[in-house]
């Protein structure tokens, strides 16, 4: 189980582990950079609108799972590898730009429920139509594929770790944890928020029509920025 050490001075053999001002500072960075609007949030603000606030919070810790991943690679030394291989890159990149336009013809084909009213109990419960590990899953792919991010936490982790403090992968982790805990308060706030925007939008079919319309094209435009971005 991983811990996070915060003390100021905490020996574990020659070690010190996170001071409570990196910890403090990092978190307050990863806070800002969670709102900053990108692909993530993004995409969490129109799963949310489209199956409701549950089917949102089951994609954000899909994402949080994938920072498990990322943060991982970093402390092993595996992002190295994408930022050094172009065909890993590129491999990585497009198998996410796929997937996103696979979701992007599926919420295209979706007209919605055909009652001309829908009921308040059907649509909070509508992310049964898409169960939950489907939509956690989601959010894992969606996270994973994006070798951004890992190029991100490659150049980003390590400003913050020190040799002197011991352990560099525990460090590592640690402030990973911090990162994903900082995700978890910002994108489960925009689930909540816009699940229950989506609420109201969903109580007739147009309005699902043209919400299933709007999220088939972010993923289009988020499939395109994916498979055109660069090391």
């Amino acid at each position: 189980m991983l811990t996070i050490v915060l003390h100021d001075v905490q020996e574990y053999g020659h070690a010190i582990m996170l001071t409570y001002q990196i910890a403090l500072s990092f978190f307050g960075i990863a806070i800002v950079l969670a709102l900053t609007p990108g692909p993530d949030n993004l995409f969490v603000l129109m799963q949310s609108a489209l199956g409701g606030r549950k089917a949102g919070l089951w994609v954000v810790l899909g994402l949080c799972t994938g920072l498990v991943g990322h943060t991982t690679a970093v402390a092993v030394g595996l992002a190295a590898v994408f930022a050094t291989s172009a065909t890993a890159f590129t491999l990585l990149k497009l198998a996410g730009a796929i997937y996103l336009l696979y979701l992007a013809w599926g919420a295209w084909r979706s007209h919605g429920l055909n009652k001309g009213v829908v009921q308040a109990d059907t649509v909070q419960h509508k992310a049964s139509l898409v169960n939950a590990s489907t939509l956690y899953r989601r959010g894992i792919i969606m996270n994973l594929t994006n070798p951004k991010v890992s190029l991100f936490f490659l150049a980003f982790l390590p400003q913050f770790t020190s040799p002197l403090r011991g352990s560099v992968a525990l460090q590592t982790l640690s402030l990973g944890a911090l990162f994903m805990l900082a995700t978890l308060l910002i994108f489960g706030s925009i689930a909540i928020f816009s699940g229950a925007v989506g609420v109201y939008l969903q109580k007739t079919p147009k309005a699902q029509l043209i919400m299933n319309r709007i999220a088939a094209v972010v993923f289009l435009g988020l499939a395109i920025k994916l498979a055109l971005v660069s090391r």
